[in-house]
């Protein structure tokens, strides 16, 4: 396993984004099973979102060991279940026989330049009938300073997304959140161009932008919006 620091040091700061995840937990948990793989665990976050889940498992894998060792503090602090595992390594360190019903990358999939190898390598860790689901940042024509500072190597769309899709994996879903804060997003690509979003920034997005995407998104049904959810599933 070779070592790995993430460059980005906006974690934290999106911790508090609680709508935002209630949002898309909303959106995701149906297509989740009990089995779960949390590929780029970060600080944890993503296992905290889905803390009221029923899970019979769920393995929190981080490459960089100091992030993974934020998660394994608050496992001992019996944060979460006892099912609750993490591993420090990437989807290469996976032992063979290591299966999921579900696969997640939450804010993961931008950050790897090989992402097409890297969903077609983790999908033979999938059950029959099991899922990959991807939210990721969305439109190219959004890519800021801010996506250069954490690491991004790209933004998706539709074309995009798919082109990373493991050819044997069907496609369930593939649809847009947050409308509302695309636009905040542009306004940042064409005017602010800053680099890292401060608290207060997040907040004004997180409480009052994110419950009018809400209503949006549903009457664009889905079609735009600056995240992208990728829903591909290995056939039962």
């Amino acid at each position: 396993m070779s070592s790995f620091k993430y460059e980005g040091s906006e974690l934290e700061l999106f911790s508090n984004a609680t709508h935002w995840k209630s949002y898309w937990l909303k959106e995701l948990q149906p297509y989740c099973g009990t089995n779960i793989l949390d590929v780029g665990a970060g600080i944890g976050a993503t296992a905290r979102t889905f803390r009221n889940h029923k899970c019979e498992r769920w393995l929190a894998l981080e490459p960089d060991e100091s992030l993974a060792s934020h998660i394994k503090q608050a496992v001992q602090a019996g944060e979460f279940q006892q099912t609750f595992k993490v591993q420090v390594g990437s989807s290469k360190d996976l032992d063979h026989n290591e299966l999921f019903d579900t696969i997640l990358y939450i804010d993961v999939l931008e950050h790897i330049a090989e992402h097409k190898e890297e969903l077609t390598r983790v999908a033979q860790h999938l059950l029959p009938g099991g899922r990959i689901i991807i939210l990721s940042p969305a439109h190219q024509w959004l890519f800021t300073p801010f996506d250069q500072s954490v690491g991004h190597v790209r933004r998706y769309n539709r074309t995009s997304l798919l082109a990373a899709k493991p050819d044997h994996l069907t496609i369930e879903r593939i649809f847009y959140l947050d409308s509302v804060g695309m636009m905040a997003s542009l306004g940042n690509r064409l005017v602010l161009r800053s680099a890292m979003p401060n608290l207060a920034q997040i907040k004004i997005w997180d409480d009052w932008m994110v419950p009018a995407s809400r209503v949006v998104d549903k009457l664009t049904f889905n079609q735009i919006g600056k995240s992208i959810v990728g829903v591909f599933q290995l056939p039962a």
